[in-house]
């Protein structure tokens, strides 16, 4: 039994600290549950890098959201999202 929890991207913000380093905030539909992914905008395996509408991730590997304002934030975000795509799209 799979323990993993779909998500949807409700963020794409640029590193200020790193240079060519993209985040990626995708939280559950409720926004109460969040998956933080940083990687590189270039890389030597390949130019393909493709960011999905939605991600399975382990549950263990989800923080909690602790203020109200970014739940509500995250929530509208991941609700639209899931609303308007598939979760195999690239956005």
């Amino acid at each position: 039994m799979s323990n993993d929890v779909r998500t949807w991207l409700v963020e794409r913000t640029y590193s200020d600290d790193e240079q060519n380093i993209i985040i990626l905030v995708y939280a559950t539909p409720d926004g109460t549950r969040y998956h933080r992914k940083e990687r590189s905008l270039t890389s030597f395996e390949s130019d393909v890098r493709d960011t999905y509408a939605a991600v399975d991730v382990p549950e263990d590997e989800l923080g909690r959201v602790a203020d109200e304002e970014t739940r509500e934030s995250y929530a509208a975000a991941a609700t639209e999202m899931a609303e308007s795509h598939e979760p195999t799209d690239t956005v």
